[in-house]
């Protein structure tokens, strides 16, 4: 390096202006955060005149990763060519101004920049560090694989903080609001630290940071990390309810203190997870990187473990599970994400939405993830494309197949659905906060003639009750069900025949969590009958809440099963039922007008539902750019019908429309929300 005086005495990374060009300015202004193939400027102070042409050049080098695994040399001239970076300068009395053009197609991550002075022969003449930037996806850059021509989706898949999961059952749909918090403090830098944390990275950093240039990629890495089964993954899912030594999946109401958790822990699992959780996260982590993603609930979903694409439950004649080994499951609900990409590792005609499940349900390559699989590809049964295809394909197509175990040991098959699976498919709308259903993004309409065609190319066995039309038919009603009340379900059994009949009917109610996990056995009634021809006969079963409320599963949800048992026991009919019972909703109410770095407090009010006192009962409240998560114990124990206020004052730290979302614990009651809108106005100055 030759001997003079430094040229360049300061820079300006205009934080300010580049985030907001680049829609990031809800992450930060202080730090540089830009969008690939879309350029961004920076201010050279210079000691004296600015230098320039042809007695000076000057070069910008780039340094990505930790140990500066991946260096890259920016011209002063534009190369022509997808994967180049470039640069233009402008002088300007002492500063000269900089604008830096990334390809569509450069890795992102955290780039270290720092400009080079040469000689017009190429000699060093001076090194100066610049500063750093992030660099993310762009979807609004049409060189992006990520692209997506549509500023409303884009408003809603990458820049809105808040969402809305689904819950519940597909005829009775229940909302969670979440907390997305994309843009909240340190979430970026946490989740690159999820990508340097990933497998592939620890043990060829290179290699993997070279690859983030590739959505697919990407979009796969940052579904086995959301989960903690094999590697130093964000959440641990558990599904028992045991809880004590973590956080029950149902407290958590968004993914910003569960990434901090990760993050502040040194990469340890955080504790607990359950689907929703892990695509809440997942669509976190995405929506940050710039990838387009939104979360999607899949109603009676199906879990087929042994790649028949049917799903099969065996009970004996006293309706108690008799499954061996690994047992194929009907989930209430299953949530996942879908991100928006080109598909360019695929033949054409397979890009837009692709599933990515983060919930470590079957190892993929030997991995706990899932996708990206194209949303088309299930549609049309082509279960050869990767990634996964074919058990995406049986969580929303499978048939449903019971049989009855016999005290000889041989089996009859009680009943065949081929339309219980994948119903009411649920995402939050663009245009506000009702529901879309995208069912038929996934499947042509059930019992049509497509839907059969494409059932037999993705190979599936369909099976068929053997035999006589039965005379007998069987149903399941039920009252409303609220939580803490006793109500009735109703099984009918109708006979269409001609001649009386004898049967045997067996009921049996049970606590069980959304993914169809036993939390023990609430009552149960056998009865043989005699139901006379073209009549029906009624059985009224009282569901009371000394029964079911001790062992109800945090997912509040009672499962009637029935079984009718005629003609020697060997012709069996078997329905089922799933039946939410009904939440009481916090009430949040906000006290004045929300401006940003002025206290602010809002009041929370419960009241108990149950006929039970509540014990140990906690509020947790957090809100994306109102408050980080704050716990407020209850007062004191909470007797039935007891109405209790708690008040929580904060100071929001961004302005816009914001989401306070508050969740209430307590002993015998889980997962009660509340939530409240907040219009946020910005400080006078």
């Amino acid at each position: 390096m030759t001997d003079h005086s430094e040229v360049f005495s300061g820079v300006d990374l205009q934080c300010w202006a580049n985030n907001h060009a680049h829609r990031t300015q809800e992450m930060d202004t202080e730090q540089l955060l830009v969008r690939r193939g879309q350029p961004f400027t920076l201010v050279l102070q210079c000691t004296g005149a600015p230098p320039q042409p042809p007695k000076h050049r000057l070069a910008l080098i780039l340094h990505l990763g930790k140990e500066d695994e991946v260096m890259v040399k920016v011209s002063d001239s534009r190369v022509w060519g997808r994967s180049q970076w470039w640069f233009s300068q402008q002088g300007a009395q002492s500063e000269l101004l900089l604008t830096v053009h990334s390809p569509a197609d450069a890795p992102v991550g955290l780039y270290r920049m720092t400009v080079v002075l040469l000689s017009p022969d190429g000699q060093l003449q001076e090194k100066t560090p610049v500063g750093q930037f992030y660099l993310l996806f762009n979807p609004w850059c049409k060189g992006d694989p990520v692209y997506l021509p549509d500023e409303e989706q884009l408003q809603e898949y990458i820049l809105n903080e808040n969402g809305i999961l689904y819950q519940g059952s597909w005829d009775q749909i229940r909302t969670l609001p979440w907390n997305f918090g994309q843009f909240e403090k340190d979430v970026v830098d946490i989740c690159f630290e999820i990508l340097d944390n990933s497998p592939a990275a620890l043990k060829n950093l290179e290699t993997d940071i070279a690859k983030r240039a590739d959505p697919v990629y990407v979009s796969r890495t940052v579904t086995a990390m959301v989960n903690a089964n094999d590697d130093r993954g964000v959440v641990s899912g558990r599904w028992d309810g045991e809880y004590s030594d973590g956080v029950s999946p149902t407290r958590w109401t968004g993914s910003v203190p569960i990434l901090r958790r990760w993050s502040e822990g040194g990469a340890q699992r955080v504790r607990y997870g359950q689907c929703w959780v892990f695509s809440g996260v997942a669509c976190t982590v995405l929506r940050c990187l710039g990838i387009p993603t939104r979360c999607v609930t899949n109603y009676n979903s199906a879990h087929d473990t042994d790649g028949n694409l049917t799903i099969d439950y065996s009970y004996n004649e006293q309706l108690e599970d008799v499954s061996s080994g690994r047992k194929d499951m009907i989930w209430n609900y299953h949530c996942w994400v879908e991100s928006w990409m080109d598909r360019e590792d695929l033949p054409k005609g397979y890009d837009g939405w692709q599933v990515l499940d983060p919930t470590p349900q079957e190892r993929s390559e030997g991995v706990f993830c899932c996708g990206p699989c194209p949303v088309r590809a299930i549609k049309e049964g082509e279960v050869g494309l990767k990634y996964d295809a074919p058990f995406v394909f049986s969580e929303v197509n499978a048939d449903l197949a019971t049989w009855i175990v016999h005290p000889d040991g041989q089996r009859s098959q009680a009943s065949v659905n081929q339309r219980t699976v994948g119903r009411n498919i649920s995402t939050k709308s663009v245009y506000g906060e009702q529901r879309e259903d995208i069912t038929d993004h996934y499947k042509y309409p059930e019992g049509s003639r497509k839907e059969r065609d494409v059932y037999d190319k993705a190979g599936r066995r369909v099976s068929q009750v053997n035999g006589e039309e039965p005379q007998l038919e069987l149903s399941i009603r039920h009252a409303q069900a609220v939580h803490g009340t006793d109500f009735d379900v109703i099984v009918e059994v109708r006979n269409t025949g001609g001649d009386d009949t004898l049967a045997r009917l067996t009921i049996t109610s049970h606590a069980v969590t959304y993914n169809s996990l036993h939390r023990g056995e609430c009552q149960r009634r056998s009865a043989s009958l005699t139901v006379p021809a073209q009549r029906a006969h009624k059985e009224v079963l009282r569901l009371r809440y000394d029964h079911y409320g001790m062992c109800v599963s945090e997912h509040h949800l009672i499962r009637v099963t029935a079984l009718l048992q005629a003609n020697n026991h060997h012709d069996n009919i078997l329905q089922e039922v799933n039946i939410p019972l009904s939440m009481p909703q916090l009430v949040v109410k906000l006290l004045g007008q929300a401006v940003v770095s002025q206290k602010v407090t809002a009041h929370i009010t419960f009241t108990n539902p149950l006929p039970v006192s509540l014990r140990g009962g906690v509020f947790t409240v957090e809100g994306a750019g109102l408050t980080n998560v704050k716990e407020i114990p209850a007062p004191r124990d909470i007797a039935p019908g007891q109405l209790v206020t708690v008040k929580i004052s904060f100071r929001p730290t961004r302005p816009g429309l914001r989401k306070l979302l508050v969740d209430f614990d307590a002993d015998r009651l889980r997962d009660v929300k509340g939530t409240a809108t907040v219009i946020v106005r910005s400080r006078a100055t």
